[in-house]
């Protein structure tokens, strides 16, 4: 979305955004205490909404579950105390009647839910009529029909003030990170729904502190248009999630770092330097495209000579072949592993996929 459109969706919502959407708070409400020292801390520091989880999902039973809607009072209080707007979670229509009741300022669909789209169409057929905004996390798995089908529902519940919050995902594979960012999703998530404010939850996506920075930058570097941060009075004490959330003075820290960078710029010298750069890439593109017609072209040809001589089209051999050898080429052009891996895994699929074809027709 251009870069002033964000701004103004949120200020149609309530809410003067000079930049970046701030939201910060703990995982969980846990006390009335906690929560209204956390909000005065927070008021301090550049910070829009304040969020906590009132009702909180496990994986596992016995943990932590929330306090239940006795937080909803104790969390509006401490908003009210420090002049902040606040948002919780829902996940189902009477968490949402709840919320409304007690005048929450912001609702948010976590990743869980997203995930269940039975649960999304009964929480969008109790927003009807409503005036409230809600932000809509990504579903745990890295699943963008998802993520848009939940989308779709609240909008056509006549839900007209509508955000997403990307919070990583769920993979098999082990990372550095809890919920891996996987950013070409919310990118694509943006390109689809540009009129929709995007937020980044970098502790989501972390699991720790020592990675906040650097996530929260990134998105911000990516055009997102605000941040969703857990934030806690003394972490080291958090019922839910300790070990991703930062203190107040943490929080302050990390903001005043963040660097917000320019969409456009005038530099003249800039722009020639960049036309011509691009240029070069759309050449270089039109020879990748024509270069992939014909690879594809001679994976059809291939299909033929299989099917007349009753050979199965997937091929694990010469698969196993072409993945190692194209990785090895590539770390000796300076691309990563990860990057050949996931291009060759692609084009394995299509290529497959119009064999298939060939046969079936």
């Amino acid at each position: 979305m251009p870069e002033d459109s964000a701004v103004q969706v949120f200020s149609e919502w309530g809410f003067p955004v000079k930049n970046i959407f701030h939201i910060a708070g703990p995982c969980s409400a846990e006390s009335e205490e906690q929560l209204m020292q956390t909000a005065l801390a927070l008021k301090d520091y550049d910070i829009d909404v304040m969020r906590a989880g009132i009702w909180k999902p496990r994986t596992r039973p016995g943990s932590f579950e929330g306090v239940g809607a006795v937080g909803l009072k104790w969390l509006k209080d401490a908003g009210k105390a420090a002049n902040l707007a606040v948002t919780t979670e829902v996940a189902t229509p009477k968490h949402v009647e709840a919320c409304l009741k007690h005048g929450i300022d912001i609702l948010w669909i976590g990743a869980r839910t997203t995930s269940n789209p039975f649960a999304v169409q009964d929480i969008a057929d109790a927003l009807k009529g409503t005036d409230v905004p809600v932000m809509v996390k990504n579903p745990i798995n890295p699943d963008i029909e998802l993520w848009h089908g939940a989308v779709e529902r609240l909008a056509q519940a006549g839900v007209k003030k509508l955000g997403i919050i990307h919070r990583g995902f769920s993979i098999y594979e082990k990372t550095v990170f809890r919920n891996q960012p996987i950013w070409r999703i919310p990118i694509e998530m943006k390109r689809r729904n540009p009129h929709l404010p995007m937020l980044c939850d970098p502790s989501h996506i972390c699991g720790n502190t020592q990675l906040l920075f650097s996530v929260a930058q990134n998105a911000v570097d990516l055009l997102f248009n605000g941040l969703m941060l857990e934030v806690h009075i003394k972490p080291q004490a958090a019922l839910s999630d300790s070990k991703q959330q930062l203190t107040p003075e943490e929080y302050g820290l990390l903001i005043s770092r963040l660097k917000i960078k320019k969409v456009y710029s005038e530099n003249r010298d800039f722009i020639e330097n960049m036309n011509i750069l691009r240029q070069e890439i759309d050449k270089i593109d039109h020879q990748i495209l024509a270069l992939l017609a014909q690879r594809m072209d001679n994976s059809k040809k291939i299909a033929s000579l299989k099917m007349k001589n009753d050979i199965s089209i997937f091929q694990p051999i010469r698969w196993e072949e072409v993945i190692s050898t194209r990785i090895k080429e590539g770390a000796e052009k300076s691309l990563t592993e990860d990057f050949i891996s996931l291009l060759y895994q692609f084009i394995h699929e299509e290529s497959i996929r119009l064999q298939e074809q060939v046969v079936n027709d």
